[in-house]
């Protein structure tokens, strides 16, 4: 069968399963879990798998789940992802009120989407018709939160990186894998759009901590180390730096505190924060980390506390495949307008999308379909078809294109990518030497 008829079956089939594929994703929505805790959505993604007769593993660093089309195939494996966590937005009215966690950054639409496509690909009876294989992959913890719930389960050994897709990459679940995608929602975009995205921030995460000494505040403040005072130092040294932060460099710092001291009567003795440090290049990221850190400890030296910075890897920066973008938009061209199908350049975001593609070629498009700014109680489905449907499909026919024939695409694409890393072990070093204490 010619590669168009392909597309239309499996468009269709889609089409056909349009209230299965909604169910899943108000389920997940209504349901919402944190990084690395994503078990009963785990649970969900693995019931949809059973029912289309896909095998599949579970429990990959901790709640992933990896589905594939065939139980074997000769050819790249192309994979599709989709991301289980939700992030913490407590005035959501559809976030869980005792952890904060919602979906107000669309993951539930990327798993549907990345189900809806398997759907598509498994009902239509296309598999044997396709050189390789297609694996699908529901991925957990790309919002890098809770660093210190992530750190403890790394001091128990249950995780080497404090992100999905890097400790996925570190369990070897990405081995088999040639080709990556996935898609985004759209922020403030309620019609049916396609932004196709070239690259992201990248980050380093951090934990600072400023140990001074209790004292009645009131009674005896001179007797005391107000951390709280160190921390604000820090914070105002950051914010002296902003001038030297390169417009090109895209850079971004934001800093928290997490706590910010025991009592109101006594002097804060014990003061946590956590930022990122971000931009578009690991030598942007590297420089702008040291400013940071003589920031963070200038505070801690003005006030006589002792600072312990823990710097830890965040994300790698995007860097997409522009011939697959190109294969994702013209199938884009044929299911919408010209003018819906726009640029979307470089985004300050980050996401560990970036680590996956400086390993095998990868794309991170954005779709619409979704009012409202990501992470904010706004953030609300205004079309499902647009949000999910529609890269549902676009994701399934690009897989047919790559893979149809004797899969010439997908090899090409391989053939003219350039990783960063020779290979897996490079990745991993590099990943392990951003980790760094600094105690003063």
């Amino acid at each position: 069968m010619i590669r168009d008829g392909l597309k239309k079956i499996v468009c269709d089939i889609i089409d056909e399963n349009v209230d299965k594929i909604k169910n899943l994703a108000l389920a997940i929505e209504n349901e919402p879990e944190l990084g690395f805790k994503e078990t009963e959505t785990s649970n969900k993604v693995c019931d949809f798998f059973k029912e289309l007769n896909i095998s599949y593993e579970n429990n990959l660093a901790i709640t992933g789940v990896k589905g594939k089309l065939k139980a074997s195939g000769n050819g790249p494996n192309v994979a599709i992802l989709g991301e289980l966590d939700g992030v913490i937005c407590f005035d959501s009215d559809k976030a869980n009120k005792i952890t904060g966690a919602s979906h107000t950054c669309g993951h539930n639409l990327q798993i549907a989407s990345m189900l809806g496509a398997a759907l598509g690909l498994k009902l239509s009876n296309i598999e044997n018709q396709l050189c390789g294989n297609v694996t699908f992959m529901a991925v957990p913890a790309e919002e890098y939160i809770e660093i210190s719930y992530r750190q403890k389960l790394k001091e128990e050994g249950k995780l080497h990186f404090l992100s999905g897709k890097q400790e996925l990459i570190y369990r070897g679940a990405f081995d088999d894998v040639d080709i990556a995608m996935m898609v985004h929602a759209l922020k403030n975009s309620p019609e049916p759009t396609v932004a196709i995205g070239k690259s992201s921030n990248g980050f380093v995460g951090k934990t600072v901590q400023y140990i001074g000494k209790a004292a009645h505040a009131a009674e005896a403040p001179h007797e005391g180390v107000n951390a709280l005072n160190a921390a604000m130092l820090g914070i105002m040294g950051i914010n002296a730096l902003r001038e030297s932060f390169r417009d090109e460099d895209s850079i971004r710092v934001h800093p928290v505190i997490t706590k910010g001291g025991d009592t109101v009567n006594s002097v804060p003795s014990d003061v946590r924060m956590e930022t990122y440090v971000r931009a578009n290049s690991v030598d942007a990221i590297t420089v702008t980390n040291e400013k940071v850190d003589r920031a963070l400890l200038g505070g801690g030296f003005a006030m006589g506390a002792q600072t312990i910075i823990e710097t830890i890897p965040g994300h790698m920066p995007l860097k997409a495949s522009l011939p697959l973008n190109s294969i994702f938009k013209e199938n884009a061209q044929k299911l919408l307008p010209e003018d819906r199908i726009i640029d979307a350049g470089h985004f300050a975001a980050s996401t560990d999308m970036g680590d996956i593609s400086n390993l095998i070629p990868s794309i991170h498009p954005f779709i619409g379909g979704v009012s409202g700014a990501l992470h904010t109680k706004d953030f609300k489905v205004e079309d499902f078809n647009a949000a999910v449907i529609l890269p549902a499909k676009l994701m399934a026919m690009t897989i047919i294109d790559l893979l149809y024939g004797d899969a010439e695409e997908a090899k090409y694409l391989m053939n003219c990518y350039t990783p960063t890393f020779k290979n897996k072990e490079d990745y991993i070093k590099f990943l392990e030497d951003r980790f760094e204490r600094k105690v003063q």
